[in-house]
């Protein structure tokens, strides 16, 4: 352990990471009310599909993720958060502008070195190797830390490490910006062993080079002043980005690259050329956002295929499933200027701004709401088709929600009131939903049809039995219907 690190006890759960142990809570039963619905996962991995362990379900927006944020107003006081890495052991570290600081869900600890050691500067770019090495790219040169020792390279000097990637290989790349802007002596360097080597590339980089990402088939790529470039395998070649500045990289659903522009939107590469990497709307799935709302600094593609993309200044967005969604700080989030994104080795996706971190990880239950597409968020009754749908009634309208899609039912599509008060499903399949002051229908043969002659108006609860017999509780009695028609009925 560092000098200046006071011991925390932190004590296992699970066998979880000590981060995941530090914030592990008991989750309330799930409670239907006014506000939300919640589904088990278990329900709803017959209407969304399965997904792999240790990621985040894909199928989900970012508000139906379990949402933490820690800021000053929590005692978190770390600056702007520009990378985050996670060790072997655990514990999350943030590089930022206040220094380094080692997190274990609780409390971030400043973290120093050895007694005779220090820190070039403030660091920047934060990697840990496949070894357990933790590297720390800083304003004025680059340390690496294994534990017990700290070791130096001198041959990158004093320049600002603005990146960091580990290779197929085992080599460590990192980006250098010269101390002088304007100047092209931008780099990449390559450290194997011990050994450093630089690539200026005879000034082809400009005065930068800004990001670097390996994509599946292992080639090198470098975000550079001068634009976008294929390291290696091959000869170097460029790709260039006129009146754009470069931004953060993030692999693709087809293991290939999604560039960002900085402030701008996203490209991909078509052959040899740069095209438009199209981001739906979260308001109008069947618009594309523009550019400048796009407005990109950080990108993450989780383990799941969802990329998330980290703005300048409008939060945080989310592309999945062929769906977009935003998270801002309105939502809860800690700020919308973002400074860094990480998925740790559990599948928690983590976003770090100028104002906090932020982390997002899935719950055993799952909420749907508006926001998700239902017709309201006061829900009243819902009910488990045979079919694997759900009917959910609410307020305003009748909600069945089948292989992830929603569709809602209102007076337009023949119920008698847009206020659903109750909802069961009978032995042969057909759904009966009841109305306040509007009796009662059926849903059969993709219709609704209306049941009358019954004494109340107002039908509280159905049930019934494989005979079927359905029994109302209304403002009038019990009643007992067979076939549609009145049996008897209880005062």
């Amino acid at each position: 352990m560092g000098a200046g690190v006071s011991p925390i006890r932190i004590v296992a759960v699970d066998g979880h990471s000590p981060v995941h142990a530090s914030m592990s809570a008991h989750l309330s039963r799930a409670r239907l009310n006014a506000a939300l619905i919640f589904i088990t996962i278990g329900a709803l991995s017959l209407l969304l599909g399965g997904r792999s362990a240790l990621a985040l379900n894909p199928s989900l927006d970012v508000s139906q993720y379990a949402h933490t944020s820690w800021t000053a107003r929590d005692g978190f006081s770390v600056g702007s958060i520009f990378a985050i890495a996670q060790t072997p052991d655990g514990y999350l570290w943030l590089g930022s502008e206040f220094g380094l600081f080692r997190f274990d869900g609780l409390h971030a600890v400043p973290w120093h070195p050895p007694a005779g050691q220090q820190l070039p500067q403030k660091p920047y770019a934060l990697l840990v190797s496949r070894d357990g090495t933790l590297w720390i790219g800083t304003f004025a040169g680059l340390v690496s830390w294994d534990g017990q020792k700290l070791t130096q390279y001198p041959q990158i000097g004093h320049r600002f490490v603005t990146s960091l990637v580990e290779d197929h290989g085992g080599t460590v790349w990192a980006g250098i910006q010269y101390e002088t802007p304007g100047t092209p002596e931008g780099q990449i360097c390559a450290i194997r062993n011990g050994a450093v080597r630089c690539y200026l590339n005879d000034g082809a980089f400009g005065s930068f080079v800004w990001s670097l990402a390996e994509d599946s088939s292992g080639n090198l790529w470098t975000g550079a002043d001068s634009g976008f470039w294929r390291w290696k395998p091959g000869s170097p070649k460029r790709y260039p980005t006129p009146a754009a500045r470069v931004g953060d990289m993030a692999a693709s659903n087809d293991g290939q690259l999604v560039f960002g522009i900085s402030g701008a939107g996203l490209r991909r590469l078509v052959g040899d050329r740069l095209d438009e990497f199209p981001i739906h709307s979260a308001i109008n799935p069947n618009a594309l956002l523009p550019d400048r709302e796009v407005d990109s600094n950080k990108l993450l593609r989780d383990r799941d295929g969802g990329l998330w993309i980290g703005t300048h200044q409008h939060g945080l967005i989310h592309v999945h499933n062929g769906r977009t969604d935003v998270f801002t700080k309105s939502d809860g989030l800690s700020g919308d200027i973002s400074c860094s994104l990480f998925e740790d080795r559990e599948g928690n996706v983590w976003y770090g701004s100028t104002r906090g971190l932020d982390r997002f990880r899935e719950l055993a239950v799952t909420s749907i709401s508006t926001k998700q597409g239902l017709s309201s968020d006061a829900v009243e009754s819902l009910v488990e088709g045979k079919d694997g749908s759900m009917w959910i009634a609410t307020r305003d309208g009748l909600n069945r929600l089948r292989n992830g899609r929603l569709t809602i039912f209102r007076k337009s599509d023949g119920l008698p009131d847009d206020f659903v008060q109750s909802l069961y499903e009978d032995s042969r399949g057909r759904v009966w939903a009841s109305f306040p002051a509007h009796g009662l229908t059926v849903f059969e043969d993709g219709k609704f049809v209306g049941v009358s002659g019954l004494p109340s108006e107002e039908i509280y609860s159905i049930t019934g039995d494989e005979k079927g017999n359905l029994w109302l509780c209304g403002n009038k009695g019990l009643s007992h219907i067979r076939d549609g028609r009145l049996v008897e009925t209880f005062p």
